[in-house]
């Protein structure tokens, strides 16, 4: 039998309704299970963090962590509410991004991710054509590595990615924007330098310079090496973190790499000691597109900068595609 006391004390309870604040302090905790790093990844000082977090366990009745001089634990019931509290968080974000983007297109935030072989050849086009056309976007470069982008896409902290496909991740859809070709960097003075047929099995036996694991380039790279029937014990150096040092190495003889089109210019154009040569057709090729959310909420806004991305990079040595391309 319930007492008094008791039943006055749950109906106080039941009146209190936690805060999306203490449920953002929980959820940070529950991820990071540490105090001071869930503090600083949402930006809170850890005593307010900690105060959101005990308003929280006395708005709900609940333990939810259980905490010792060294560190925190989730209690069983703030392991099943730290998935609640999750759900309850992004759903908000979706309602928020929802009330953004009925508000006006192209305004507002919007967080581009894009990967190291795109970024340094494609931005400035991307950048000309988001300045002269839509003025009141607020525009945010994030380079990085594809897994990352795709952390960050899925998660929210992203809104849309430029990076080459296919992905075959569930969840998201890809804008396909062009195809382009690769081509052979080599030294000026080796046989396959400045030839307009090289056949893909002379890259069986080429001393192939290649991007750190984690760049889709090395992946692609590797793909059409397979394709032209080199072994997974040919020769491949992986010494460079990006295509910059990459050309550096070529240039030192240290071997040959390739490159996509778009990189030829910024690459190889100040340095005479390198020749580019192409392949015969069908050359070996990568596709580029945005990605974003299937089902986001600025979905119509990305599909029409798809459509002007294919119209303002037409000039580049690429080969544009329709918007139903597969």
């Amino acid at each position: 039998m319930v007492s008094p006391a008791q039943s006055a004390h749950n109906s106080a309870q039941k009146g209190k309704q936690p805060s999306l604040a203490q449920l953002r302090a929980f959820a940070a905790v529950a991820e990071h299970l540490h105090f001071r790093d869930a503090a600083a990844a949402i930006g809170m000082s850890q005593p307010a963090l900690s105060g959101a977090v005990s308003a929280l366990e006395e708005a709900l009745g609940v333990q939810l962590l259980e905490r010792t001089t060294r560190k925190v634990l989730l209690s069983p019931a703030g392991e099943r509410l730290a998935v609640r509290a999750k759900a309850v968080l992004d759903a908000v974000g979706e309602l928020l991004e929802e009330a953004e983007a009925v508000r006006a297109p192209f305004t507002g935030v919007l967080r581009l991710g894009v990967i190291p072989t795109v970024a340094p050849y494609l931005l400035p086009t991307v950048l000309r054509l988001v300045h002269g056309r839509y003025p009141d976007l607020d525009l945010q470069v994030h380079e990085e590595q594809t897994y990352s982008l795709l952390e960050g896409l899925a998660s929210g902290r992203l809104d849309v990615l430029l990076l080459a496909v296919p992905l075959g991740v569930p969840g998201i859809t890809e804008l396909p924007l062009f195809d382009e070709d690769f081509v052979l960097v080599t030294p000026d003075d080796h046989p396959l330098g400045g030839r307009t047929d090289i056949p893909r099995d002379a890259l069986r036996e080429l001393h192939l310079l290649l991007l750190d694991e984690g760049h889709c380039l090395r992946d692609q790279a590797l793909d059409i090496c397979r394709e032209a029937g080199r072994t997974d014990g040919a020769a491949v150096t992986t010494t460079a973190a990006g295509l910059s040092t990459l050309v550096q190495l070529v240039a030192g003889g240290l071997g040959v790499t390739l490159l996509p089109r778009t990189a030829v210019k910024v690459e190889t154009g100040r340095n005479p000691s390198l020749v580019t040569g192409h392949f015969a057709d069908p050359a070996p090729s990568r596709r580029v597109a945005l990605a974003m959310r299937t089902g986001a909420a600025r979905a119509a806004e990305f599909q029409e900068l798809a459509e002007a991305l294919r119209g303002a990079l037409a000039s580049l040595p690429v080969r544009v595609l329709s918007a139903d391309a597969r």
